[in-house]
């Protein structure tokens, strides 16, 4: 039988904004839930079963060192699946870093225990971290590019903000399903295979997120756009060079913040302070739910007065909210933990709205996908996988917390620079940005 317009039209790759964007938030979504598992599971599980210690501080530090290895493997996914993005288009190169990410997350609930096998497991878990960190390092970027490059320039901070709902929408996710099934079960099955149930579910989640972007059209800009003279990251070194260290400086306080926020607080909380892993959980659920629900409403209010003035304001809530914090959590409250780890993850919000957009807007189209990933993965070595392991360190060292808000607190304030020395990019049409630099293609700024 022929086929109906109705039939046709399901076939035909998707364009409009919201498929797009839902698309991308999928897709991110499921890769962060892989990524954000595992930093979860350190903190429970992992310092316990791969990496034994007498001193239970140690075994969290071994962890947290493997979860940083996945840092390490970012900014080579960020260069090898930013060149497919760049050379082969945004979509495709999506697909193949879900797929990664997916098997590599699947294999962790297959591993053997220290206990089974002695240092093999260590070992077996750091390979699947790499891999992991490899398939991030170029999801991100892309999932921005999805969007942004479908998309005009009047609500593009809107709908670029989508797949940054992704991280907080994953670990809300890695976070509930770990608090689910250590609620459901005694605590010695939990640690003896109910962890592994929410690393296996994974492999159903990437189902969804993949059926997903077979669905959606390459972006319009891409197919329009020259290809990159020679490899798109060395272009990206040569040229653009100050755009990725400007675009990364501005991170640092967002990356730091939000895994000492969203990861380290569940260690002090249990570590620390002595309290159920529950309360650190239950706050950084609120937290992350919170983070959902705004990032798309900061990112409105960002196209009406710009991204600087949101990175400003940020950076500055930082500082202050990093002193906040730890004076909250360490009245060992429930309710005021809650409000701490709530506040924080509000200020990343507000940095989430406004970075997809203005990485876009800094690189021409040629080498947008390899400038966006080394940008944003740059900042991820440097502050987001040192955090956790730095502020363990400086609590060891000084024997409180206030040591570690004043480590955040130079972060916000790298961040705060930045933003000053930043132009306003919002009104940038990302079309004719390709082939020139930024600065020959910015509306003079307000």
């Amino acid at each position: 039988m022929p086929d109906t317009s109705r039939e046709r039209n399901r076939k035909r790759p998707h364009t409009r904004l919201g498929v797009v964007a839902a698309s991308s938030l999928a897709g991110t979504a499921v890769e962060w839930y892989d990524f954000f598992l595992y930093g979860t599971a350190s903190t429970l599980v992992f310092n316990k079963l791969y990496f034994p210690s007498h001193d239970p501080l140690v075994g969290t530090v071994l962890a947290f060192a493997t979860y940083a290895v996945g840092f390490l493997a970012r900014p080579l996914g960020a260069v090898v699946l930013g060149h497919l993005g760049d050379r082969k288009g945004r979509r495709s190169t999506l697909i193949s870093s879900l797929l990664l990410m997916g098997a590599s997350t699947f294999l962790i609930a297959l591993l053997p225990t220290y206990e089974a096998v002695g240092v093999l497991a260590p070992l077996l878990l750091v390979v699947c971290r790499l891999v992991q960190g490899f398939a991030l390092g170029g999801e991100w970027g892309g999932a921005v590019l999805l969007v942004s490059e479908h998309g005009g320039s009047a609500r593009r901070a809107f709908w670029s903000s989508w797949p940054n709902v992704g991280p907080p929408l994953g670990n809300l996710l890695a976070a509930g399903v770990l608090a689910v099934l250590g609620a459901a079960m005694p605590s010695a099955q939990f640690l003896s295979w109910g962890w592994r149930l929410a690393f296996g579910l994974s492999a159903v989640l990437v189902l969804i997120g993949l059926w997903l972007r077979l669905y959606v059209a390459e972006t319009p800009l891409f197919h329009d756009a020259p290809k990159p003279q020679g490899l798109p990251a060395g272009v990206v070194i040569r040229k653009h060079w100050r755009s990725v260290l400007l675009a990364a400086a501005t991170r640092f306080g967002e990356n730091a913040g939000f895994y000492l926020f969203s990861l380290f607080v569940i260690t002090y909380v249990t570590t620390v302070l002595k309290m159920d892993s529950s309360v650190g959980l239950t706050a950084v659920l609120v937290g992350q739910a919170c983070a959902v629900v705004t990032i798309p409403l900061f990112a409105l209010l960002a196209d009406r007065v710009g991204r600087r003035p949101i990175y400003v304001v940020a950076s500055v809530a930082t500082v202050v909210w990093a002193f906040v914090f730890f004076a909250l959590v360490d009245t060992r409250s429930p309710g005021l933990i809650m409000v701490a780890v709530a506040g924080g993850l509000l200020i990343f919000a507000a940095y989430s709205s406004v970075i997809g957009a203005f990485f876009a807007e800094l690189f021409p189209t040629e080498v947008r996908y390899s400038g966006v990933s080394l940008a944003y993965n740059l900042a991820s070595v440097l502050a987001g996988s040192l955090a956790p392991i730095i502020a363990i360190g400086l609590y060891a060292k000084f024997g409180t917390g206030y040591a570690i808000g004043a480590y955040l607190a130079v972060m916000g304030l790298i961040s705060l620079v930045a933003s000053l020395l930043a132009k306003e990019t919002k009104s940038v049409d990302l079309g004719s940005v390709a082939g020139k630099t930024v600065e020959e293609v910015r509306a003079p700024v307000d």
